[in-house]
């Protein structure tokens, strides 16, 4: 019998005081807060960083506060706040790129989508553009951010989770291999740049890739990005000659829209999807300036759409990769509680993996039956952490951020932890 087994009736004790008091007056908050303390300073938690805060969604009231104002690496729990900025900043469709038409001359300007020709999404929105022109000239000076961010392991440049950014992604600027009757690539552009040989997926500073001689399963490998691999990529794509130009020339620019905006939300809060997340800053940033960089969009929120933060956060990117990132419990509930406030529920929870259902929760928090937890996960090693929003038996909706740091056991145990304490905020409160 597992650990957390064996604690169970020491849990049940503790739970069954702190649940009581969960229905006092405001009064007993201290007394809360005490017995919040014990359960969360016992064996399970003893050698690791803790914080949980949880809210009351109507009444406002905070339940539980463990240090809710001390700073954790939040990992993809970031992506909390790259869906608050999006919704905040993006309209209903991808602004795609904008562009300008000059007689028979086309001017396209990359804003960050990421959907055009990736391997999900299959949009070809910009190709159709490009059809009815017989001179295509694309400008991509404007992304002036790195394609990696700040903080993010040099060594990860190989791995899907690890992509890089740019004004116009194609593929979702990845590599995707398959060995169905032989070995496919797509985009076809990197097929005799392919090998069989070796465990690295790709070499350093060129697009090089390998694939292992019993290589079964589908390969998804970011491919090193640069302004005349997207020329070429495009002119393979479109069958038109594509000319790279130094600026847009002037006059009054359009937008091409491409897929809906939820869609992009939705996949990148399932599936946990770093490139999503990284390329809708990139596209935030398109409605601020000229200029695209995921910095300029995170300065403006922090600015004036979250400048009440109760702890500004140190925040550096869009999808959680970097350890540089530092948020408190009451900073992502204070989001939540935003986007709980003004989004529909309907439509907030639906871009919330659900708990037994769907994304990365899909193992864990089952219902009883139905979902009773909509939240992101956040994992990073020896990081995991969850937040998002929790519904009681009684009908209540409670706002919750839960972060655990600088463990060193099996993250199975952290999660069980979790899952029995939110189990019992379900079926008492």
């Amino acid at each position: 019998m597992s650990y957390f087994r064996l604690k169970y009736t020491q849990k049940s004790i503790l739970f069954s005081l702190l649940l009581t008091l969960l229905a006092g007056c405001s009064s007993s908050k201290r007394i809360l807060q005490k017995d919040t303390l014990k359960f969360l300073s016992s064996v399970s938690y003893e050698n690791q960083f803790t914080g949980l805060l949880v809210l009351d969604a109507e009444k406002k009231d905070t339940l539980l506060n463990f240090n809710g104002k001390r700073y954790f690496t939040p990992a993809s729990v970031t992506k909390i706040f790259t869906l608050f900025a999006a919704s905040e900043l993006l309209p209903e469709y991808i602004p795609s790129a904008t562009y300008l038409a000059i007689n028979d001359n086309l001017y396209i300007e990359g804003n960050g989508d990421p959907t055009q020709l990736h391997f999900y999404y299959k949009d070809s929105t910009l190709l159709s553009l490009m059809a009815d022109y017989e001179h295509i000239n694309v400008h991509l000076n404007n992304f002036t951010d790195d394609v990696l961010g700040q903080g993010w392991s040099w060594d990860d440049y190989q791995y899907y989770y690890q992509v890089e950014k740019g004004a116009l992604p194609l593929y979702g600027n990845v590599l995707t291999l398959s060995d169905a009757n032989g070995v496919k690539a797509v985009p076809q552009y990197f097929r005799d740049s392919v090998f069989r040989k070796g465990d690295t997926n790709r070499e350093l500073v060129k697009n090089v890739f390998t694939y292992g001689s019993t290589q079964k399963d589908t390969l998804e490998i970011p491919f090193k990005t640069s302004s005349e691999l997207t020329k070429n990529l495009l002119q393979q794509a479109s069958g038109k000659e594509i000319s790279l130009i130094s600026e847009m020339p002037s006059g009054i620019k359009q937008t091409l829209y491409s897929v809906p905006t939820d869609s992009v939300l939705k996949r990148m809060m399932h599936q946990s999807d770093n490139f999503l997340a990284e390329q809708l800053m990139v596209l935030a940033s398109s409605t601020l300036s000229d200029s695209l960089d995921v910095r300029l969009a995170i300065k403006h929120i922090l600015e004036n759409q979250l400048k009440n933060l109760k702890q500004k956060p140190r925040w550096v990117d869009g999808s959680g990769l970097s350890r540089y990132n530092l948020f408190t419990p009451e900073s992502v509930v204070q989001v939540l509680d935003k986007m709980y406030a003004s989004i529909p529920q309907e439509r907030l929870f639906d871009f919330f993996p659900a708990g037994g259902v769907s994304g990365t929760l899909e193992d864990w928090y089952l219902g009883d039956p139905e979902p009773y937890v909509y939240a992101k996960t956040g994992t990073l090693g020896n990081t995991h952490n969850l937040s998002g929003y929790l519904l009681t038996k009684s009908g209540k909706t409670l706002i919750f951020s839960f972060m655990n740091n600088h463990f060193r056991r099996s993250s199975v145990e952290v999660k069980e932890n979790m899952q029995y304490l939110l189990e019992q905020l379900r079926d008492n409160y």
